[in-house]
């Protein structure tokens, strides 16, 4: 009697690519889009000024009319003084501005295009890299009526520094890019996080050194306290306060705190492009 035996063929898994090789991958998958982003960011910012009659002039009328309103409040209002008070408010509200509605676009980025998803096969990174490159559209608009306040109401401000304004917005750069990255992600399987990020960005802005400078929250809560050092994690206190002493103050940035921002961003970037990579092959099936 004979038996005859049979390999058994192990059952084939596909071989998930490590951190290294799905970032490299991530990279250059977003580099031969290049076109395909171009084209979402133009296709948003002309859908954006479509529907009002003052079209793309809203992105310079809006932080204006923003900042009124907490002039009037905090100037007329509450009598709080401060030496060119609109221009110090401004140089908080337009980066903000930028940074908020590039995370509001984010969350709902994905979901939004279920159909498109379901239907054509492309790395769905695009979307919220899209998100983010259209927030830049928006800032560089506001910075028409900042140079317009600084050359009309504030010259005597206008020093070299300004010209460092690059090197600031391209840190919170990083920071928008790797928050809208993960977030994006995220409200694919867990949609309450759209309603509740509306409810974080503004709790966000009023925690941190908008409608006043950071050195009052450090004279409240006392220079080197637990609190001032917690305080100063917010990546918000190093932009701000960079921000401002390049446009009101004509001073180098917060060097060391921008720095911290900096490495911080890099990281989350990095893991929130892990996270949606790893996520990514369900959303069709979730949506």
């Amino acid at each position: 009697m004979t038996h005859t035996t049979q390999a058994v063929r192990p059952a084939y898994r596909p071989v998930r690519p490590g951190p290294r090789e799905t970032l490299t991958g991530t990279a250059r998958e977003v580099w031969s889009r290049r076109r395909l982003i171009t084209y979402l960011v133009r296709a948003d910012l002309k859908k954006r000024g479509a529907d009002t009659v003052l079209g793309n002039l809203w992105w310079v009328i809006d932080p204006l009319l923003t900042m009124l309103v907490y002039v009037v409040l905090i100037s007329i209002i509450l009598r709080v003084e401060r030496e060119a008070y609109p221009l110090f408010i401004f140089t908080a509200i337009l980066p903000w501005k930028w940074f908020s509605s590039s995370i509001a676009d984010a969350v709902t980025c994905v979901t939004t295009r279920d159909r498109i998803i379901k239907q054509v096969n492309f790395p769905k990174i695009v979307l919220p890299m899209a998100v983010s490159v259209g927030g830049v559209a928006n800032f560089v608009f506001g910075l028409v009526p900042l140079l317009g306040m600084l050359v009309l109401f504030y010259p005597s401000r206008i020093t070299a520094w300004i010209l460092l304004l690059p090197v600031v917005a391209l840190v919170q750069f990083l920071l928008t890019i790797g928050i809208a990255v993960l977030a994006s992600a995220l409200t694919v399987f867990f949609r309450d996080i759209g309603n509740v990020a509306t409810h974080a960005l503004r709790i966000w802005f009023y925690l941190s050194p908008a409608l006043y400078g950071a050195e009052q929250v450090t004279q409240a809560v006392g220079e080197g306290s637990i609190l001032s050092t917690i305080y100063r994690l917010n990546p918000f206190v190093a932009l701000f306060e960079s921000y401002r002493n390049l446009i009101y103050a004509g001073a180098p940035p917060v060097w060391d705190l921008l720095a911290l921002v900096l490495v911080e961003s890099v990281i989350l970037l990095v893991v929130a492009v892990l996270v949606f990579r790893r996520m990514e092959p369900s959303f069709a099936k979730v949506i």
